[in-house]
């Protein structure tokens, strides 16, 4: 894992560096028209960012406590089956794997609804923040067209090795959200 994480940021640098040179010889020498940003600030400090955060946080655990509800009911089951085994009849015990397995197979599939790929935890994250992705986009495109610039990039996406604090326009960025509140 480690491996293809370090293959990736590899990756991810030397595209940017062909990015960069291949729109070098038009933007070099117009220095300000390349800026950027820092997302990451941008999801901190946006307050319907936070608000968005904590409402995911809150159904999250939500999802979680039930999940662990499920489970703590699962085990005391298996449990209960082991400590009374010798005592079933074949009946009461085919009875009780029953049981026991449909409840598994409720947890996982639990489990697989909420948090699994395309589950209930991550279209809810997708409702939540794509509105807010939208206004972050108009705003950037805004601040683009006023200022003219050409390229506003991500500092979060590791594209930049260095950048002037001058060119980070974040600041502007929270402010033009803030005045859309």
């Amino acid at each position: 894992m480690k491996i293809v994480n370090g293959y990736k940021s590899v990756l991810m640098i030397f595209l940017a560096m062909a990015f960069v040179l291949s729109i070098a010889p038009d933007v070099m020498a117009q220095e300000g028209r390349i800026v950027y940003i820092d997302s990451y600030r941008i999801r901190q400090e946006y307050k319907e960012f936070q608000d968005a955060q904590t409402a995911f946080n809150t159904e999250i655990d939500e999802w979680n406590q039930e999940g662990f509800d499920l489970q703590r009911e699962l085990d005391s089951l298996k449990v209960d089956l082991e400590k009374k085994r010798l005592f079933y009849s074949p009946d009461k015990l085919a009875e009780t794997q029953d049981v026991i397995a449909t409840k598994e197979a409720a947890l996982q599939k639990f489990t697989n609804d909420i948090f699994g790929p395309n589950g209930r935890a991550e279209r809810r994250n997708q409702e939540l923040t794509q509105p807010l992705l939208d206004k972050v986009t108009a705003v950037l495109e805004k601040i683009a067209i006023e200022n003219n610039y050409l390229y506003i990039l991500d500092a979060v996406n590791g594209n930049i090795a260095y950048a002037k604090k001058t060119l980070d326009i974040t600041d502007k960025v929270l402010e033009e959200l803030a005045d859309l509140q």
